[in-house]
């Protein structure tokens, strides 16, 4: 299979904003990961010789399959791009090249390393070797393939994190969107009884099988389904997590009573703080408790217990 890689060169005055608004055009697209890159980035901690040298400009890339859905993607993600420049003048320019199958791997390989997510989690790429810094660390061992991300991006982060703080031992999770599977991994180690994840695109369900079998996590304990969120799923969980987009969380949060336990919590992430207000007011319209907020560079995670007397007023505003 062929992939074309598209990288966005980029000039504004923060770089930190542009990166982020660029690479939200490029996931409203349905990727899961991207490549930021700067010249003033500096290095990881325990980087070796091998590490790739600086870049010589701001960027952010991406990667679409060569396909004609490939191509009408790239032809929105110009769009889109145009759009954003209207709206806050960040000058763009795009550069592309296709690449094998096995061109593509190491090219986007070479960017990832371990990284600590909280005190406890570490996610690391299963190309890197990683000492663990006390016996009490939890190793999430990630090969995300093409478009699913490590799940370092501060929305996967907040979601692990509170998956921490929320994953009781024993406890069932469905995970929607699951995109290379971390989520279901982190919930695994940290005791999850059962697990099931659903992505509507099915080269990730065989991106996450790949990674819970990478980490000792059995069929038995995990289950993966192609399909459109939650409507084929048919039994309830002790947590729910969504790591998508804010605008399908609004879309999404309609079902989410009738697949969650009583005094079950979902987790939302992906949002951008601007959004923040509209996922709470929605959630706590359909009778969630708004546990806890959580916000890192930009994005936020909400996590909210259904109160059942409540959820009868799904619809209304």
């Amino acid at each position: 299979m062929k992939w074309t890689q598209v990288k966005v060169i980029f000039e504004y005055h923060d770089t930190a904003l542009a990166a982020d608004l660029i690479s939200d055009v490029f996931y409203s697209l349905g990727l899961q990961g991207v490549v930021v890159e700067s010249p003033e980035m500096l290095p990881e901690e325990g980087w070796g010789d091998d590490a790739l040298p600086l870049p010589d400009a701001d960027s952010v890339s991406g990667y679409f399959p060569v396909s004609e859905e490939g191509g009408r993607k790239i032809s929105a993600l110009a769009e889109g791009l145009r759009s954003l420049e209207r709206r806050t003048g960040i000058a763009t320019r795009i550069l592309s090249q296709e690449l094998d199958e096995e061109d593509w791997a190491e090219s986007w390989k070479a960017y990832f390393w371990p990284e600590k997510i909280s005190d406890k989690i570490v996610v690391k790429p299963t190309w890197r070797d990683y000492t663990p810094a006390s016996p009490d660390e939890i190793i999430l061992e990630i090969d995300p393939g093409m478009a699913f991300g490590t799940g370092t991006h501060p929305t996967t982060a907040l979601c692990i994190q509170m998956l921490e703080t929320y994953m009781t031992p024993g406890g069932s999770l469905l995970d929607v969107g699951t995109g290379s599977g971390i989520l279901m991994i982190a919930a695994g180690k940290l005791g999850a009884g059962f697990m099931l994840g659903v992505d509507q695109d099915g080269v990730a369900v065989d991106v996450a099988r790949d990674n819970l079998r990478q980490n000792g996590i059995g069929a038995g304990a995990a289950q993966l389904r192609t399909g459109d969120l939650v409507s084929a799923v048919d039994r309830t969980f002790d947590l729910v997590a969504a790591n998508i987009l804010s605008e399908v969380i609004l879309v999404l949060l309609d079902d989410i009573p009738r697949v969650l336990a009583d005094g079950g919590i979902f987790l939302a992430s992906g949002i951008i703080v601007e959004n923040r207000g509209k996922v709470t007011d929605r959630m706590m319209a359909l009778g969630f408790e708004i546990l806890e907020v959580r916000e890192k560079d930009g994005w936020v995670a909400i996590a909210g217990r259904l109160e059942r007397g409540g959820s009868g007023v799904a619809g209304e505003e």
